[in-house]
């Protein structure tokens, strides 16, 4: 089995993920041990909370370093929720802080009637996902009242573009990218249903 390590860094909704992870095929360590987090196949990182909330947690068990390490070393890292928010440059929630900037962007608050957005929204995802395959314009569960509102890195070739994926909450803004291996979504696909097991058993057949 593919080995995966879920980063335990003291945020919720890791066994869920631990869960889904394991039947979507993977065999997964939940751990915040340095030398698991390199060395396994993937990575997941989780994230519930406010985004400097989370960013504090994560700079504790060095994540920055890591995250370099294995992308250096084209490893696979996986984002899930405000573990996608960390991966761009800053965040404007409860004062600001500074992200990991893997990717250009703020992650900002949705202008929308209703927030938090939580519950199914349609996913509009590009023909060559990875992560998508199969799962065309389906549904996922969101919990968020800030995202990422468009996509800032331009890539060209020879360079492989980023495949993007938008959702809608009163404005679009992203909810999936994958780019190389480093690949994030701002819905919980441990919470949404089969689709969500498609998504990750996706995401870890291609490990």
């Amino acid at each position: 089995m593919t080995k995966v390590a879920l980063l335990d860094y003291g945020s919720g909704n890791v066994h869920s993920a631990a869960k889904a992870l394991v039947v979507a095929g993977a065999e997964v360590t939940l751990t915040s041990n340095r030398k698991e987090l390199l060395d396994a196949a993937g990575l997941v990182i989780p994230g519930v909370g406010a985004f400097a909330a989370v960013m504090e947690k994560l700079k504790q068990v060095e994540v920055e370093s890591i995250l370099d390490q294995r992308l250096t070393s084209g490893k696979a890292v996986l984002g899930i929720c405000v573990g996608m928010q960390v991966l761009f440059e800053s965040g404007v929630e409860n004062g600001g802080a500074t992200g990991f900037g893997q990717w250009p962007g703020v992650v900002e608050k949705l202008s929308a009637p209703i927030l938090p957005h939580m519950g199914w929204t349609k996913v509009h995802s590009e023909p060559n996902s990875t992560l998508f395959r199969g799962l065309a314009d389906e549904r996922f569960y969101f919990v968020h009242s800030y995202a990422v509102k468009k996509w800032e890195l331009d890539i060209r070739p020879p360079f492989q573009p980023a495949s993007v994926a938008y959702a809608t909450h009163g404005e679009s803004f992203l909810a999936a990218v994958e780019n190389g291996p480093l690949s994030a979504t701002q819905f919980h696909p441990e919470k949404s249903g089969q689709a969500g097991l498609q998504l990750l058993r996706n995401w870890v057949g291609s490990l």
